[in-house]
């Protein structure tokens, strides 16, 4: 078998770049145990402080995004993204990489740009259903396209792509055994139906929104639920309730054993992230999405779609989440046959192992 000596991982920005990315380098050295891998991220972005925490070093690039609400920021624009170039060029000169991977985020575009004219082999880790304007740039000089959904030919060159499925931290969808641990764990009655809402890190405003008005009607309708508001709503909503959530709520900034909750739970409410997406696949749990409106090009409402088409999920509009969601909710939630019929068509479309996947791709590719 081939072997990598050395590989750069390079991109970030929010979670759904970054956690791939230490999923993939982590199969790359269980592969490789003597592998150096060095990422490229984007100053001041969360790789810069996520990368080394798992171990990783990570160097970082001046490039920015540009700015659609303050057009006076994109001033500078240029000049960093002739600045990152420069600073890309060495930065793979130096390393001398055998292969670069690009997941997605600012700091991918001109590091994969300067490995294809160095001529070093390029491979892009397409998340989302709807590639992005720098993937499809990137995308004519790749040796290998991995991606998570059907139908990207019609963005990428067809002999390139390989549906490989989204790398996702796999201890997190292993839920075979822990329904009883998991009610232990948040406290709550197994003998219930649960509700598991997660809106992200950070929190979704229409979710907790919808939560916060309507949590008293799930609770008297006998639904339990685990609700993870993110950090920015916390103290917000815990100075509302001040301890006297109705029973069977279990209220928290951020689930940190997420295989109990999704083990715990009979139906899940959440944004459309393509992480997010990959591992209610392989959960196979029945679940409602609502997409954030608020990110490029409208990702996550695609993302939606391609579980919708095949009877995968039910799609909720972020704008009518507030009035739709609690009922729906309801509805679902003891409809046994709807359940079930969500739960197996939602789990078909699992693809396990992509980290896996991805790294013998690469292998066979360069």
């Amino acid at each position: 078998m081939k072997r990598i000596r050395r590989a750069i991982i390079s991109g970030g920005g929010t979670g759904g770049h970054i956690f791939p990315a230490i999923a993939i380098a982590n199969e790359l050295k269980a592969q490789f145990p003597e592998i150096d891998i060095l990422f490229v991220g984007a100053e001041g972005r969360m790789e810069m402080e996520k990368v080394p925490h798992a171990g990783y070093m990570i160097k970082a690039l001046p490039i920015a995004g540009f700015q659609r609400k303050n057009l006076l920021a994109n001033f500078s624009l240029p000049l960093k993204i002739v600045k990152s170039l420069l600073k890309a060029r060495a930065i793979i000169k130096e390393f001398k990489p055998e292969v670069v991977i690009g997941v997605g985020g600012y700091a991918s575009g001109p590091t994969l740009k300067m490995a294809n004219i160095l001529g070093i082999p390029t491979v892009i880790q397409e998340q989302n259903s709807f590639p992005g304007k720098t993937n499809k740039l990137l995308a004519k000089k790749a040796a290998l396209i991995c991606v998570a959904y059907d139908g990207l030919d019609r963005f990428f060159p067809k002999e390139k792509i390989v549906l490989t499925g989204n790398p996702i931290r796999q201890s997190m969808v292993e839920i075979e055994g822990k329904r009883d641990q998991a009610f232990t764990h948040f406290g709550l009655d197994s003998s219930k139906k649960t509700l598991l809402v997660i809106g992200g890190s950070l929190g979704a405003r229409t979710l907790n929104e919808t939560m916060d008005a309507h949590i008293e009607k799930l609770s008297a309708a006998g639904i339990q639920v685990i609700w993870q508001c993110g950090k920015f709503y916390a103290d917000q909503l815990f100075h509302k309730w001040d301890g006297n959530l109705p029973e069977g709520i279990w209220l928290n900034p951020f689930i940190f054993d997420m295989d109990y909750a999704y083990a715990a739970a009979d139906m899940i409410v959440s944004r459309a992230g393509a992480i997010s997406v990959s591992e209610l696949c392989l959960v196979g749990k029945p679940a409602v999405l609502v997409p954030s409106p608020h990110v490029a090009e409208d990702h996550q409402t695609k993302n939606a779609m391609n579980l919708v088409e095949k009877d995968a999920c039910i799609l909720v509009k972020d704008a009518e989440a507030l009035q739709v969601l609690p009922d729906l909710v309801l509805n679902t939630i003891n409809n046994r046959a709807k359940c079930a019929e969500l739960s197996s068509n939602i789990k078909s479309l699992g693809l396990p192992n992509a980290s896996k996947t991805i790294v013998e791709q690469i292998i066979k590719h360069i």
